[in-house]
């Protein structure tokens, strides 16, 4: 099974790691070699929000809304330790690990430090479908924690990222390193880039399948909206780096300062959240779909608010776009490791 999982993967999905190479080189390029095209870029403008990048966010947010099974929530619901792990690694552990790692690594760079913690508090919920259906997880629990986590983001996400941005950083002496925030422009952000989206979801699913059926809906429909979740966050990226050509030519440390702490981050997660699911007495479908929901991040979440709040040329905006660039190797690896870890812990068994 491990060795067929390039083959499982769309064309998109299979090379995604090389696409977001070429995406950042070409906008690299672009900036660089054409220093007009900051200004054509930011002309599509209200206010603070860029008409095409906002487009582009709320598209990428879309099809792994759309695709999610709502109505099997109550399954997650019932089993009550189950849920009570997920919500532990997604809301306590995983925020504070990677706010300890923001601070660790980065405290010497304010602005990124801030974009490692809004990775940090965006919890998973599209790749991990994709992670999750090549470790063998469990697909109810799947869909059921990725629904949980995205209604959990609407709510609050925004406190969350007040309380790690803007409170507890100068509590640790940190008071000239971050960005004022207010829990509002966050709120709005939140709202416009995953409400949006999270709404014209449930919009779709439930007015879709009655009028065409479940297997036309999850057969036809949601493989033909899937590229548009990966198109628009090659876009996205491609535009963003276009706006910062000339200075990315001269850090390229700098995303190897950024992708440290991120793969740490990934590593741990997973090794602890399997641990304990293994602990909890959950079989390996059950712990693997718990320990990729609580390793990956929502990417697209953190890249939309950092826009939002910090504006679309800021090293927190820079910070969020290297997340996919990490997380997509290292959770492709992380597959290979569950398997591995089925075989210890399980005996190799796989159950649904």
């Amino acid at each position: 099974m491990e060795h067929g999982l390039t083959k499982k993967l769309s064309f998109l999905d299979r090379y995604l790691t090389l696409w977001i190479f070429l995406a950042m080189a070409i906008g690299v390029a672009a900036g660089w070699l054409f220093p007009g095209i900051k200004n054509v870029v930011n002309a599509f403008s209200v206010g603070t929000t860029n008409i095409p990048i906002a487009a582009g966010l709320i598209l990428m947010m879309y099809p792994p809304l759309a695709k999610v099974k709502y109505e099997e929530l109550g399954g997650v619901f019932r089993n009550k330790k189950i849920l009570g792990l997920s919500l532990l690694q997604n809301w306590v552990i995983g925020p504070i690990l990677m706010f300890v790692l923001a601070i660790t690594f980065l405290s010497d760079y304010p602005e990124y430090m801030v974009g490692l913690i809004m990775i940090g508090l965006a919890r998973c919920i599209a790749m991990v479908i994709v992670w999750n259906e090549l470790a063998k997880g469990n697909t109810e629990y799947c869909a059921g924690l990725v629904a949980f986590n995205s209604i959990f983001q609407v709510l609050f996400y925004s406190v969350y990222a007040w309380l790690f941005i803007t409170v507890l950083p100068p509590l640790l002496g940190l008071e000239g390193a971050v960005v004022e925030v207010t829990i509002g422009q966050i709120a709005e952000s939140v709202f416009i880039y995953l409400g949006i989206p999270f709404l014209a979801g449930i919009a779709t699913r439930y007015s879709l399948i009655p009028l065409k059926g479940r297997d036309w809906y999850e057969q036809v429909f949601i493989p033909r909206i899937s590229p548009v979740t990966l198109v628009a966050l090659l876009f996205t990226i491609l535009v963003m780096f276009s706006l910062k050509g000339e200075l990315i030519v001269t850090i390229p440390m700098d995303v190897v300062r950024i992708a440290i702490p991120l793969l740490i981050y990934f590593v741990i997660m997973f090794l602890v959240s399997f641990w304990m699911g293994v602990k909890a007495g959950a079989d390996y479908s059950k712990t693997a779909t718990i320990a990729f929901t609580a390793s990956g991040n929502n990417f697209e979440l953190a890249i939309a608010v950092a826009i939002a709040v910090f504006g679309i040329e800021s090293a927190v905006a820079f910070t969020a776009v290297i997340g996919p660039l990490v997380e997509v190797p290292a959770l492709i690896g992380l597959v290979h490791v569950a398997f591995w870890l089925r075989k210890k812990y399980y005996g190799d068994q796989v159950s649904h």
